[in-house]
């Protein structure tokens, strides 16, 4: 009884949007709930509606989203009634609003411009005379895994072609792993956190002995389910050089932010002259006769 209370409940929200307010353009919104001037819109409370709810849940979820709308408007209502000073509020939204518009322009064209302007000579000039910076926390590996049921066919191939970086081999792993293989994650191309090998691997951790991945650079597990093949091409630890191809993109961001003071500077001088030539900016003071 209750249910059908709740679902009739929303029913008559619904309903009673379709017919309130009739001298307001929804432009085809449905309204719920009008409070103080303001709507809450059907499609407004569908968005804020969390996924794979129960039927019960996503009445209840209405309910308390609707009561918590109706009051917020409600407390802003009587809040904006009873401030002294709204025009500085108004006045900090502003500049607020102001600020964070010309924020997200500024951006926009770092990301169209400056980014583009990082050349890998730069990168590689900026690293030979910073290493001192790119230090490892945690170890880096390149390489090969691959994760295959127990009773997969040809095991003693896989067990062969894991452990070579060579192109027959690795064609081969890729035909096997497309029809076998739950998992296959070639990275001899581009370094990988450790970290991120490891939870491949249920319950397997090299954090307190790397050392073993060093003199180990093929790994056979299984458990009662899969067997684990790991094939290290290439290691660092922590403490070591991060490697130039695995810093890059982070230089790249040091050398946008030291570039990215001068450049706005020339965008915002651009706009300067631009808007002088044309005759845009009128000075008063100038032409005052006091």
């Amino acid at each position: 009884m209750e249910k059908v209370y709740r679902w009739g409940l929303v029913l008559i929200l619904v309903l009673a949007g379709l017919g309130c307010s009739k001298q307001h353009d929804h432009k085809g919104r449905t309204p719920l709930v009008e409070v103080a001037g303001k709507f809450l819109y059907q499609d407004d409370l569908q968005a804020a509606l969390p996924l794979n709810l129960s039927a019960d849940d996503s009445v209840l979820f209405a309910e308390n989203y609707i009561r918590n709308w109706v009051e917020d408007v409600l407390l802003f209502d009587k809040a904006e009634g009873n401030v002294p000073d709204n025009d500085k509020i108004m006045s900090l939204v502003e500049s607020y609003r102001k600020a964070l518009v010309m924020h997200t322009y500024q951006e926009a064209l770092v990301k169209q411009r400056l980014v583009d302007e990082i050349t890998p000579e730069e990168v590689t000039d900026y690293y030979e005379k910073n290493k001192q910076l790119f230090v490892l926390e945690s170890p880096i590996v390149k390489g090969l895994f691959i994760k295959v049921p127990l009773q997969s066919p040809k095991l003693s191939d896989v067990r062969r072609w894991y452990k070579r970086n060579t192109q027959d081999a690795i064609e081969q792993l890729e035909k096997y792993s497309l029809r076998n293989a739950v998992t296959y994650d070639y990275f001899y191309d581009q370094w990988r956190p450790l970290e991120e090998i490891e939870a491949l691997i249920p319950g397997k951790t090299w954090k307190s002995d790397t050392n073993y991945l060093i003199q180990n650079r093929n790994v056979e597990l299984k458990d009662t389910a899969f067997h684990y093949f790991l094939h290290i091409e290439e290691f660092q630890g922590k403490g070591e050089q991060k490697p130039l191809d695995f810093a890059q993109e982070e230089i790249k961001e040091i050398l946008i932010n030291l570039k990215r003071v001068e450049f706005i500077n020339g965008v915002k001088s651009d706009l300067y002259h631009q808007a002088s030539d044309k005759n845009h900016i009128i000075y008063y003071y100038l032409n005052s006769d006091e």
